[in-house]
């Protein structure tokens, strides 16, 4: 982990393991399943000075109304919320520890999320579950004796996207059997260098120099640039999962998750409602085995429910609006998780979370990815199309809840820090990507478009014929923001949306990419896109109380 962490050595036992090659299976797999969940708090102190009694009462009102605040936010995400907690400020921010945020490379990152037209900015957090059995409390929680201290694995992995506007949230899930490419990822503390790999299983991508390799992974997959991590262990889920007072989560039969050999999480309910907490807790989320079809698909299901049943609760109830109460969870809080080094200290907790608290309840989504089976390794799965989908609805921050058909058309305005060069100043060089598997490439289309522009009076546009990598879509990319503006304006004069004008360090200077939707023509039309959530993205809304899953015949009792 990086010198900048507070309180110690982190969570995460790892050792210094090389990338495996590509398909090398299920080295990474767990005999245990999953973990997750979270929260903080806030509190309130006492001013000094004068007129002391008179302004006691007003003292008690605004700590009260902290303390209600913060059993909201704690319920906005299973992995970390924050709060003040002033009397132990310096003591919680001791407990923090920290890591680097991202691990890639440069090419690989994605751009800056740009503001909308209000100047507001969405934003992205990683939730990070690692089954470390790097403590004997870790090891005892998890099982799988021979796995003690051995490279952990980011068996929980969810994209929390809160809108620019603060009027909804979205929960994207992956599967940990999900392969992907990982891609090259320095440890920061050892300068360890983890090659690239192009069919990974993603759970794996924690032990290839820390959690900033989990996001770093997810952008280059998504594109979408995330602002912070959140990551939190065996021993914390339950910590955590004591100090909330337990979540009620519900079954339509008697299950029992454990196999004739040792497979399964331990949990044991009986049919209907039940209040867990604890191990308890850690159980219900790392269940596979009972669940629906005894997928990972399954489990990502249940860990849904229990977020959501955990934000109905905690706004409904006040059981933790009492200060100790709150300091205990606090405490917990601290302890529990690993943030990056933009979240280690109270008072950014603190500023998140105030960010967070606005999300009405009804507004937030659960989604997971969209995925099929792979066709080479049993048991694990790819995305499919819909997940890139889902990915660019987050990326252009619509709700998939679908309650915002009016910005859902409109890409949000990018600030523009410079202004645009005069037409004929501006380089320009254009690319033809209209190859397809289908149809090929559109001969002379480089050539044909920078015509158009120099017609326009972008006389210093230039063709380039070498061979261009396909691109579905018509995009025009910058290297640096110096550079955003005169993108900006190639792109008004040629109609293409500013969704579609991305900055990126494997170019030089602006450049046009000719996609497959411009395969004639000097007119340019913008796709139509279809921004309703993938039905596959099994939608589920965190104000549903209806939620109960379903058990497997096979684990009844």
């Amino acid at each position: 982990m990086s010198g900048a962490r507070r309180g110690g050595a982190g969570p995460v036992g790892r050792s210094t393991v090389r990338g495996t090659d590509p398909g090398a299976g299920d080295s990474t797999s767990t005999a245990a399943d999953d973990t997750t969940t979270t929260g903080e708090e806030a509190g309130g102190e006492a001013d000094e000075g004068g007129r002391r009694a008179g302004r006691g009462i007003d003292r008690r009102r605004r700590r009260r109304r902290v303390l209600r605040w913060s059993a909201t936010v704690l319920s906005l995400v299973i992995l970390g919320g924050a709060g003040a907690g002033y009397l132990y400020y310096e003591h919680l921010n001791a407990n923090i520890r920290s890591d680097r945020l991202n691990l890639g490379d440069a090419k690989d990152r994605a751009a800056e999320t740009r503001t909308n037209e209000a100047g507001q900015k969405a934003l992205n957090i990683l939730l990070i579950g690692s089954d470390a059995r790097d403590t004997a409390e870790n090891q005892k929680l998890g099982g799988a004796r021979d796995t003690f201290n051995g490279t952990p694995l980011a068996d929980v992995q969810m994209l929390l996207h809160v809108s620019a506007d603060r009027s909804n949230m979205s929960v994207v899930s992956m599967p940990r059997d999900t392969l992907l490419p990982i891609p090259r990822c320095t440890d920061p503390d050892t300068g360890e260098v983890y090659r690239a790999l192009t069919r990974e299983i993603t759970n794996s991508s924690l032990g290839r120099g820390g959690p900033g390799c989990t996001v770093a992974t997810w952008e280059k997959l998504t594109d979408i640039h995330i602002d912070h991590f959140m990551m939190i262990d065996f021993a914390g889920v339950v910590s955590m999962a004591d100090a909330i007072g337990g979540v009620p989560v519900c079954v339509d039969a008697n299950v029992y998750s454990h196999t004739g050999t040792g497979k399964g999480s331990g949990l044991k309910l009986a049919e209907g409602t039940h209040d867990i907490k604890g191990k308890q807790a850690l159980q219900w989320l790392r269940t596979r085995y009972g669940f629906e079809d005894d997928t990972d698909l399954a489990r990502a299901k249940a860990q849904h429910m229990y977020m959501n049943s955990m934000v109905r609760q905690l706004r409904s109830e006040a059981k933790l609006t009492n200060p100790n109460g709150l300091r205990r969870l606090a405490e917990a809080a601290t302890r529990a998780i690993t943030v990056d080094d933009g979240l280690n200290t109270i008072k950014k907790m603190y500023d998140l979370a105030t960010e967070l608290q606005k999300v009405p309840t009804e507004r937030i989504t659960m989604t997971t990815m969209p995925n099929r089976y792979d066709t080479v390794q049993t048991g694990r799965v790819v995305p499919t199309g819909d997940a890139a989908k889902l990915f660019r609805l987050v990326r252009e921050d619509i709700a998939l809840d679908g309650k915002d058909a009016a910005k859902a058309t409109a890409s949000p305005s990018p600030t523009i820090t410079d202004a645009a060069a005069a037409d004929a100043e501006i380089a320009v060089q254009v690319h033809n990507g209209t190859y397809t598997d289908a149809l090929g490439a559109a001969r002379g289309r480089a050539t044909a478009v920078t015509e158009l522009l120099v017609g326009k009076g972008f006389t210093d546009a230039k063709a380039d014929t070498s061979p261009a990598d396909s691109e579905k879509t018509t995009v025009i990319r910058y290297p640096s923001a110096d550079l955003q503006a005169d993108a900006l304006r190639v792109a008004k004069v040629l109609g293409i949306p500013t969704g579609q004008v991305k900055q990126s360090t494997e170019v030089s200077g602006v450049t046009l990419f000719v996609g497959a939707d411009w395969r004639s023509g000097t007119a340019y039309k913008a796709p139509v896109q279809d921004d309703r959530t993938p039905t596959s993205a099994e939608t589920m809304n965190a104000a549903d109380t209806s939620q109960c899953m379903h058990v497997d015949p096979d684990y009844t009792w």
